[in-house]
């Protein structure tokens, strides 16, 4: 039997902090049991350097990682879509799972804000990799 894993999207307007830090939570604390994808509707050249910061403190590197242009293909090879902020700009798909994270843009912000928002972002990833591989997508 062949193991198919969840495919999780992570949306943000910049692509380059609440998506990208949930994106590394998903990819470690999963441990490979979850494909990711993340994208933004309008992204910045670069990952938000505070949040970077803020990630390698729990020893989650995404200092190599590249923003990306959202995309409908990107959400149709998706289980689970999950916006942060980017507001209609997100395509809809029939069947797929759509769950709205409202926090706080680290844009501009210091590290301790960051932190905040940081791990509010990995408790709720948290709870969506036990929903996922509980249900066994």
């Amino acid at each position: 039997m062949v193991d198919v894993h969840p495919t999780v999207l992570f949306v943000c307007v910049h692509n380059a902090g609440r998506s990208q830090m949930a994106a590394g939570f998903m990819r470690e604390l999963s441990q490979g049991r979850v494909e990711v994808l993340s994208a933004g509707s309008a992204p910045k050249e670069s990952i938000n350097p505070i949040a970077i910061e803020a990630m390698a403190e729990v020893g989650i590197d995404i200092a190599n990682n590249h923003p990306k242009i959202l995309t409908g293909e990107a959400v149709q090879a998706s289980d689970v879509v999950i916006t942060m902020g980017c507001g209609d700009a997100c395509p809809f798909f029939p069947g797929k799972r759509y769950e709205d994270w409202v926090l706080e843009d680290p844009d501009g912000q210091g590290i301790e804000p960051v932190r905040v928002i940081r791990d509010v972002i990995k408790v709720r990833v948290e709870t969506l990799i036990f929903e996922l591989l509980s249900l066994k997508l």
